[in-house]
């Protein structure tokens, strides 16, 4: 369902507004010798330039000739208001006015077409990004909490020494009464035949482990 219109205090006057100044351009066109649909088309020049231009100004503010031609037709559309009011005799137009009047149609086509096929200006760059060296970026923020201290590590485990070789093994302790007895042995073997008695003779004799026996033996001397 369309939406009804309300009326509205702004846009009835831009009516009234409007229709009295499409008025006033027609009542002065046609006192200029311009009788007929061209009078009617006249009004409607002067407020399409002044429409482009205004659109154009809402685009591009700085654009110098969209002023220009917007001055132009607020000129136009204000002028044929004020002479209607009673300052101009529209019986006798002067010579000038009518030669205004009868050049509008190529102004207001000019206008029209450079306000149309200008182009628009670029939009502004945008401000370049300063990169700020590093040492500056420090220095900025040394106000800024310390970063917390790394975490300690480790220490290295040294590597292990090579052990140490095995101490040999003590020697065994020779009884008192063991030794004499060994020692009578070997008396008795060095009486019979003149020889010391060898080391292994005794380990038989004796019948003793062999650490014992070397034992024995390096106290006794024995070949």
């Amino acid at each position: 369902m369309p939406r009804s219109i309300r009326p509205d205090a702004v846009l009835i006057q831009a009516v009234i507004a409007g229709a009295l100044s499409f008025a006033h351009l027609h009542d002065l066109a046609e006192a200029a010798g311009q009788s007929g649909w061209k009078a009617w088309a006249y009004p409607i020049s002067v407020d399409l330039l002044l429409v482009a231009a205004w659109r154009r100004l809402r685009t591009a503010r700085r654009d110098r000739s969209a002023w220009t031609w917007f001055v132009i037709a607020l000129a136009a559309s204000l002028g044929a208001n004020v002479a209607t009011a009673g300052l101009l005799d529209l019986s006798a137009v002067p010579a000038w006015l009518r030669i205004l009047v009868a050049g509008w149609p190529a102004l207001a086509f000019l206008g029209g077409t450079l306000l149309v096929h200008s182009p628009t200006q670029p939009p502004a760059p945008a401000p370049a990004v300063e990169q700020v060296p590093a040492a500056e970026v420090d220095v900025q923020r040394a106000d800024a909490p310390e970063p917390a201290p790394a975490p300690p590590t480790a220490p290295e485990l040294a590597p292990a020494a090579d052990p140490a070789p095995p101490a040999p093994p003590a020697a065994p302790v020779v009884p008192a009464a063991l030794l004499d007895h060994a020692r009578k042995i070997a008396d008795a073997h060095r009486a019979s035949t003149g020889t010391p008695m060898p080391a292994y003779a005794l380990t038989a004799r004796l019948g003793l482990p062999a650490p014992m026996a070397d034992a024995i033996t390096a106290q006794l001397q024995l070949a």
